[in-house]
């Protein structure tokens, strides 16, 4: 009896040694065995499933393992930037304030030739103002068109650029700017003289006019590289433009090689030309009355028949088919228009789609939704064309325009693309002749064809004409100096191509 009771009295002291049921392990061990099987059910829903997936080559479960293994996957470190130049160490003579005037490409070349003279009179350069005043009225800034970051920074080790004017050297404040146009075609001694000290009395000079104020040929072989490292590396468009404008030559290239017609015959370029040929005469009046309504075009009385005899007109939509077929293109040949709206519409195109039945526009390949954010804003659109006319197989301008001339110069920096030059004179003697049965059909083609063999757009020398700097050749077409760097310039413009 003793020796059961002593038993009991240890069981019982054991037991009271036993922490409560609600405070033990008990649950830990419940959610650990609640999470093993969930677990295990899980994994095996899933090798079911990828099983099934197996069997059946299901898409959806492919994906899964796609995915599943790109995570599983290491890492790949994502490449840094290129680092960025060294900001130029110099002490400023003062700030350089400019307004480009005229089209997109008018006011690119601009801004090249601006950079490049900050730079030669040790200038801080204000991000140029674009023209928002022009027969186009685009409302667009700089950095809706450019990316202006890059701009700003790609440059840092020439120029020192600022996003805005301090605000103590505005109107706002108070402060009263010289404001100038610098003389047309100058070299640079003409802004180390005449311009440079102006900025000893003002602090801050404004140009208010941009376009060729400084000259084709010349400069120092410095100046000149810079022009083309701010044209091919500085100017970049916005992310946005540059995705839109890569989309569009994907599409065009899927469907094969393209052509990019740089087809000018747009109401304004008809006004200030004067060039009526084809139209109507309620047409051609209309014109003249949009040249006499822009007072800065000075021409306002123009005979079109003399104009178009010189070569100083666009082709019409119906003398460009001809010449395309002169020129050997095949009615199946893809030809995408890069320009605005065609004056007269789709009837003026009637013509040369009949011939050529593959032409398409930017509004004929994207989602109008796409395209609705540059709608209303003509730099922007002819920023699209601009690259899409750069990665074309054959570029063919029709008038050469501030557009036609930029397009040439980046196709020969870039690899020297074919681009046609049209000899528009010689062409406008042909296409009459043809018309009034003087030459035949296979006559006008080999003449056509003959006339252009050395108009291909390959490397040439610029002519230059030293006392009528307007007339030679356009230092932003033909970029010599920027072409032969480490190669022998005389090996490279040989006498292959001509363009005159």
């Amino acid at each position: 009896m003793e020796v059961r009771s002593e038993s009991n009295n240890t069981q019982a002291r054991s037991d009271n040694k036993l922490p409560p049921p609600s405070a033990g392990p008990k649950p830990r061990v419940q959610v650990w065995f609640v999470r093993v099987c969930s677990s295990i059910l899980v994994w095996t829903c899933l090798v079911q499933l990828f099983a099934a997936g197996e069997l059946w080559h299901s898409r959806i479960f492919t994906g899964l393992t796609n995915q599943i293994s790109r995570f599983s996957a290491p890492v790949e470190p994502v490449p840094l930037p290129p680092p960025l130049p060294p900001p130029r160490n110099y002490t400023s003579n003062g700030i350089l304030l400019v307004s480009c005037n005229g089209g997109l490409n008018q006011m690119r070349s601009a801004i090249c030739d601006m950079v490049t003279v900050a730079r030669l009179l040790n200038l801080t350069l204000v991000v140029p103002e674009l023209d928002k005043t022009s027969f186009w009225a685009d409302p667009s800034g700089f950095e809706d068109i450019f990316d202006v970051r890059h701009f700003i920074d790609s440059l840092r080790d020439e120029v020192r650029i600022l996003r805005r004017l301090p605000k103590r050297f505005t109107r706002k404040y108070g402060y009263q700017m010289f404001e100038m146009p610098p003389v047309s075609w100058s070299d640079e001694k003409y802004y180390l003289k005449q311009i440079l000290p102006l900025f000893s009395k003002h602090k801050v000079v404004h140009f208010n006019r941009t376009d060729t104020r400084l000259a084709n040929n010349g400069l120092p072989l410095a100046l000149q590289w810079l022009r083309c490292r701010v044209n091919f590396q500085g100017l970049k468009f916005t992310p946005q433009l540059e995705a839109l404008g890569a989309k569009l030559v994907r599409i065009l290239q899927q469907r094969g090689p393209f052509v990019a017609l740089h087809l000018r015959y747009e109401m304004d370029m008809l006004a200030f030309s004067g060039c009526t040929h084809g139209c109507t005469e309620e047409e051609a009046e209309e014109l003249k009355k949009m040249r006499y309504t822009y007072p800065w075009w000075r021409e306002k009385e123009i005979v079109s028949e003399e104009r178009r005899a010189q070569g100083l007109c666009p082709l019409t939509p119906e003398e460009v088919a001809l010449v395309l077929k002169a020129l050997g293109f095949e009615k199946n040949t893809q030809i995408y228009i890069a320009a605005g709206e065609i004056y007269g519409s789709e009837h003026r195109l009637s013509v040369l789609r009949e011939a050529f039945p593959r032409i398409v526009k930017k509004e004929m390949l994207l989602e109008s939704a796409e395209l609705q954010q540059f709608q209303n804003h003509s730099s922007q659109m002819a920023a699209l064309d601009f690259m899409v006319s750069v990665a074309s197989n054959t570029f063919i301008p029709t008038y050469d325009g501030n557009m036609a001339k930029v397009v040439e110069g980046h196709r020969r920096y870039l690899g020297y693309k074919k681009t046609i030059l049209l000899d528009r004179k010689r062409l406008v003697e042909l296409l009459d002749l043809h018309h009034n049965k003087t030459l035949t059909w296979d006559q006008f083609a080999v003449a056509v064809k003959e006339a252009h063999e050395r108009r291909a757009g390959a490397p040439t020398h610029r002519r230059v004409i030293s006392d009528k700097p307007k007339e030679e050749d356009y230092f932003y077409a033909n970029p010599q100096e920027c072409l032969c760097e480490g190669t022998n310039c005389h090996d490279l413009f040989g006498h292959r191509n001509l363009t005159h």
